[in-house]
């Protein structure tokens, strides 16, 4: 049984752009772009981590970025919440396709 090709990274990057290229469908562009992305990541779990990998980057620095604009770590964190929202809305249909992407793959 050969070792299925692919990369977190590659993954994640795939996911990223065809989520941009495909904002313009809410439930359709993320389904897609996380069956692209888990099919690139090679394996259900690469493509699970290719999901929550971004997430939690863009989370942290939205923490980050919000916390060093307004020199109060607690109002950077109230601030950054809305941010995170944003990013979690989009990991639903991200994470099914991803799945679905990653059996395929295997």
């Amino acid at each position: 049984m050969s070792k299925p090709e692919g990369s977190i990274t590659s993954g994640m990057l795939w996911m990223l752009f065809i989520s941009i290229l495909l904002f313009w469908l809410p439930i359709i562009g993320p389904l897609v772009a996380g069956i692209v992305g888990g099919k690139k990541a090679g394996g259900i779990g690469a493509a699970i981590m290719a999901v929550f990998l971004p997430s939690i980057i863009v989370g942290v620095g939205a923490f980050v970025l919000a916390s060093i604009a307004s020199g109060l770590p607690v109002f950077g964190m109230v601030a950054a919440l809305g941010g995170v929202t944003l990013a979690l809305m989009n990991v639903g249909p991200l994470l099914v396709g991803a799945i679905i992407g990653g059996v395929l793959s295997t």
